[in-house]
């Protein structure tokens, strides 16, 4: 009876984490067109300018406007 539990709870754990391991490259993606969409529409005013590119996109969908505004002024003045 152990065995069958042991066995079950090991099934489980394998299901988890392969469900982890394909749905974060979509999330990943998923962010990042987030925050493409986001540096256009911030392009689009003219007052920041920010290449849009893969990496850019990806800080700006993970850490939101904290990113975005890190980028910019990393971008704009220290770079």
């Amino acid at each position: 009876m152990i065995e069958i539990s042991i066995g079950l709870v090991a099934g489980i754990l394998i299901i988890l984490a392969l469900k982890f391991f394909i749905e974060l490259p979509f999330k990943i993606i998923w962010n990042s067109l987030i925050g493409a969409a986001i540096l256009y529409l911030v392009n689009l005013t003219g007052f920041i300018v920010i290449k849009i590119t893969f990496v850019h996109a990806l800080i700006v969908g993970l850490f939101g406007v904290p990113g975005l505004i890190l980028l910019a002024f990393y971008l704009n003045f220290i770079k």
